[in-house]
């Protein structure tokens, strides 16, 4: 199966899916999430995608409040990370999109859930605008924005070109785990 097949591995039906949503089959755009926290808590750089070319990439959107962030989600993330320990095929990071719940939703649940899921990973902090209208744009996180996300809990998948080939609510993580190795062996 190559990056193409990674399509059948969401479930069906997709919850809330639209069809203009997500982004798949173009370059992925550079990720510009203000403020992020090393596996330790500690600020660290921006998280780029460009520096992981050659690797896949798993960005997996969150926010605090969000139940499947917490029952879905987190667990499949930690099982993916435990699959791939060396990250020598897979890179992961995790993004709270925060469009809504400000108060709940915000920097401290950052390494609150890093904790709470022993997930020794870079997780950012995109907030949206909380002064601007529902209406606009630019009240969304930059994510959102850029790759066209529906929500949370949302994972992107991106190969090791730098394509976008998977973009969308849910997958399935056993089958992507397996796909995975075979793309490492």
């Amino acid at each position: 199966m190559g990056a193409a097949g990674l399509s059948s591995l969401s479930f069906s039906p997709l919850l809330f899916a639209q069809s203009n949503r997500g982004i798949k089959g173009v370059p992925a755009p550079e990720l510009k999430v203000p403020e992020w926290i090393d596996g330790n808590g500690d600020p660290q750089a921006p998280f780029q995608i460009s520096q992981h070319k050659g690797k896949w990439v798993y960005l997996k959107c969150f926010q605090e409040w969000c139940p499947a962030c917490h029952s879905i989600g987190f667990p499949n993330l930690q099982k993916l990370v435990a699959a791939f320990p060396n990250n020598d095929t897979i890179v992961a990071a995790v993004i709270q999109t925060t469009f809504e719940g400000f108060d709940n939703n915000n920097k401290g649940a950052l390494r609150k859930n890093q904790l709470r899921y022993e997930l020794n990973l870079p997780f950012g902090h995109d907030p949206g605008n909380i002064d601007l209208p529902r209406s606009e744009p630019n009240r969304f996180p930059k994510t959102m924005q850029s790759y066209r996300t529906g929500g949370t809990p949302w994972v992107v998948i991106i190969d090791p070109s730098g394509t976008v080939v998977f973009n969308d609510f849910h997958i399935d993580i056993d089958k992507l785990i397996t796909f995975l190795k075979t793309q490492a062996a």
